[in-house]
């Protein structure tokens, strides 16, 4: 592949725009598109070239990569099941940064390789604030030779990045650490409401989590979200939600037991069903707010 072409961007949503802004600003020559325009304007100053629709991105970058909402969305752009399919994918190398199953990622690479395609899972664990900094972690799987190419590319973004072997070991990778940050941010959200209904000192609860054994980055920020009734997006409520599912789906057709997130599943759908979609996953307290206000019968 010519590797002195531009790189494609597609998905300039909470995630991606930051992320492209941080490539641009590292100078990487980059071309952009996205399904809402106005959400190019931040690019455009920053010096990436729009393209006018998906096929004048693919025309002019052999390496795209691809931050979407859903799988429905990924196939759209790629023409997945049409005659463009094979077009804008045939000799490119097709970088899926989002979040999908497991089972969509495998039968895309293999779609992808049929029409002479390259294809790289790239999922990243992080939120809004994170992609801003250039601070996600990068999870990578597919061809050796690719992941290679393209470590010095995700630089910009990515803080760390780490092989975890053919697809779609990184994409099962990011649903177990997912496991993990939404069983941890529900459990904080339970605490917090514990707190408060207790009357305590929201400030010196935070104080005392944040000087001990379980604090972390993600607790940092959450706990002062909570104290502030701060819930302004970073990982909204519908995405948690979304992976949520992808995890208990993931668990069933695996055989593993998934007691906790069968639970978060219920309580980020009545944080959703409030109207809360897209707030942050903090807002989940509202869905335990929400089930102590019931009348006790």
């Amino acid at each position: 592949m010519d590797t002195g072409k531009q790189i494609g961007f597609i998905g300039l949503g909470t995630m991606g725009e930051p992320m492209a802004l941080n490539l641009c600003r590292a100078g990487q020559p980059l071309r952009v598109w996205n399904r809402t325009p106005e959400r190019t304007a931040s690019l455009k100053k920053a010096g990436a070239m729009v393209a006018t629709d998906p096929d004048d991105l693919f025309e002019h970058c052999d390496t795209v990569l691809l931050m979407l909402e859903n799988e429905a969305a990924t196939d759209a752009v790629l023409g997945r099941g049409t005659g463009a399919f094979a077009y804008r994918v045939a000799g490119h190398c097709i970088v899926a940064m989002g979040t999908t199953s497991a089972r969509y990622s495998l039968d895309l690479s293999r779609d992808i390789a049929a029409v002479g395609g390259y294809y790289v899972e790239a999922p990243v664990s992080g939120s809004r604030k994170p992609a801003e900094a250039g601070q996600l972690i990068g999870m990578l799987a597919g061809p050796p030779e690719e992941i290679e190419r393209l470590r010095p590319l995700l630089s910009p973004v990515c803080k760390q990045l780490f092989d975890c072997g053919p697809v779609p070991a990184a994409l099962q990778m990011k649903l177990a650490v997912n496991t993990f940050l939404i069983t941890m941010v529900t459990g904080l959200a339970e605490a917090g409401h514990f707190a408060a209904r207790h009357g305590l000192d929201m400030d010196r609860f935070a104080d005392i989590l944040n000087a001990g054994p379980m604090a972390s980055d993600v607790s940092r920020m959450k706990i002062d979200k909570l104290r502030s009734r701060d819930f302004r997006r970073q990982a909204g409520i519908s995405d948690v939600l979304k992976n949520s599912r992808l995890v208990v789906e993931a668990a069933k057709a695996a055989g593993t037991a998934h007691p906790l997130m069968e639970i978060c599943v219920g309580l980020y759908e009545t944080t959703e069903a409030m109207g809360e979609h897209e707030r942050d996953m903090i807002t989940v307290i509202r869905a335990f707010e929400a089930e102590a206000d019931k009348p006790q019968r």
